[in-house]
């Protein structure tokens, strides 16, 4: 990142560059799924270790799928609150069918 990333309207352009691979939205998205399903899973058995699985499981697909096939530094290092925000709402981009729209405009794949 050469310049300093100040709103995260400036952000998630960069966020998106940093994820231009297919392999790593798919890692990304298999973790933040895993994420959310023992998220739910604590909430439905009240289980609080479920709450880190959450987060080993969103972290460990997405750190990675950066180290081996993006070959780049994760943002959460840098921004982990937008990061996070991110991820989520990559994740309900691709659900939603309109991620690959997002991509194209701001000219990544």
């Amino acid at each position: 990142m050469d310049r300093r990333i100040g709103t995260y309207e400036e952000f998630w352009p960069h966020y998106l560059a940093e994820h231009s691979r297919p392999v790593t939205r798919a890692c990304h998205f298999v973790g933040t799924g895993l994420a959310l399903a023992c998220l739910a899973g604590a909430a439905a058995t009240r289980d609080p270790r479920l709450v880190g699985v959450a987060a080993v499981s969103g972290y460990a697909f997405a750190w990675i799928s950066h180290a081996l096939v993006e070959r780049n530094r994760p943002a959460t290092f840098t921004h982990p609150v937008w990061s996070l925000v991110s991820d989520f709402r990559m994740f309900f981009l691709f659900v939603a069918g309109r991620l690959d729209l997002e991509l194209r405009r701001h000219g990544i794949g």
